[in-house]
């Protein structure tokens, strides 16, 4: 399934600088000025996993395929986004559909980079930018629980809609609904207030290892749990080089640990509850994402939906036993491989091997 993300934030905060970094390209156009990005930019990015790696080897598989994560790069809203300042209403419509939203926030000073604002501060950025989302989600309640829209609503929609328009109006946070909500239902409401959050602190060079007084001030009000510090321009510099020996040379020289992406895809695997299956064999490897608790035929279905309509049962091997035991048949002559019906739910690393009826 992979997952989707959204990248939104005021105007030159690094907003398309990091999404070039991310997708390795130059996609998005990275200006000194406002509003640079008219349609929004979108990259599809392998997930890195190791595990997969070994999977090759041990199968001896003629293709690897990984997972993948999707950025939807979006234009820089501005304070009346909503309203339709800037470039308004067209792009908050554009991460209605992803699956978490990420907030880029400018923590650095330069003299060269316009800020839309006379000063920085992450913490009021933050505010307009979620603001403009809630008066948006205001927008769009109102017209689908008119008279004439809301007879196409069922009654669980519905309450969802009428909850979060006084949640809005008493000015109250969204997160509540998540409590009271399934978050498949959540989903269908398309609420951008509601969606899964993670905060990318844009920093200088100088910053990237300990942070600075905007991220402690930003950490200090939102917590360090959702949030990552980076550097769109190093991770940008990082991806320029040419092997990859180079980057971890350059990583080392400047104390860097891991870069951006992994601790993005790490985070956004932590928030929305995701993990990995593999599937290998001679002719491919390839890693899978599902959510966490899923069951053998749901993953199945993932794979193809006749999968999981006709699952009969699934050959499993844990990841650590498949690598011990060099494959299926070792694993199999072990009693490593197990059988598992539809009541089994997949743990992370699970290699799976379907049988299904067409």
């Amino acid at each position: 399934m992979g997952f989707k993300c959204g990248i939104v934030g005021l105007p030159n905060v690094g907003k398309s600088t990091l999404f070039n970094a991310l997708t390795n390209s130059s996609k998005a156009q990275a200006e000194n000025f406002p509003f640079c990005t008219i349609d929004p930019n979108i990259g599809v990015v392998p997930v890195p996993d190791k595990r997969l790696d070994e999977l090759v080897s041990i199968s001896n598989s003629k293709k690897k395929v990984h997972t993948t994560i999707s950025f939807v790069d979006i234009a820089g809203l501005v304070k009346g986004a909503s309203k339709g300042e800037g470039l308004g209403n067209k792009f908050l419509s554009h991460i209605r559909e992803v699956d978490a939203i990420i907030h880029m926030i400018r923590c650095f000073d330069s003299s060269d980079i316009q800020n839309v604002n006379p000063n920085v501060d992450p913490v009021r950025d933050l505010e307009i930018i979620e603001t403009e989302m809630k008066l948006a989600d205001l927008d769009s309640i109102e017209k689908r629980l008119d008279k004439k829209n809301r007879k196409n609503l069922d009654e669980k929609l519905f309450n969802i809609l009428e909850k979060a328009r006084d949640l809005i109006n008493n000015d109250q946070d969204l997160e509540i609904l998540n409590l009271e909500y399934e978050k498949k239902e959540l989903k269908q409401s398309a609420l951008l207030s509601t969606k899964p959050k993670l905060y990318i602190c844009n920093v200088d060079e100088q910053s990237i290892e300990i942070g600075n007084e905007y991220t402690e001030k930003f950490i200090s009000k939102f917590g360090e749990k959702s949030t990552i510090i980076i550097s769109a321009e190093i991770e940008n510099q990082i991806n320029q080089l040419g092997d990859k020996i180079e980057k971890e040379n350059y990583m080392k020289m400047i104390n860097m640990k891991e870069t951006g992406l992994n601790n993005l895809i790490k985070k956004g695997y932590d928030l929305l509850s995701l993990e990995t299956f593999f599937t290998s064999g001679p002719e491919e490897s390839r890693a899978w994402t599902i959510t966490k608790n899923c069951t053998a035929p749901k993953a199945a279905g993932e794979i193809h939906t006749d999968f999981e309509k006709g699952f009969i049962r699934a050959e499993t091997v844990s990841y650590k036993d498949f690598v011990e035991n060099a494959g299926w048949l070792k694993s199999r002559e072990s009693g490593k491989m197990r059988l598992e019906g539809k009541d089994y739910i997949v743990s992370d690393g699970d290699i799976l091997n379907f049988r299904f009826n067409t």
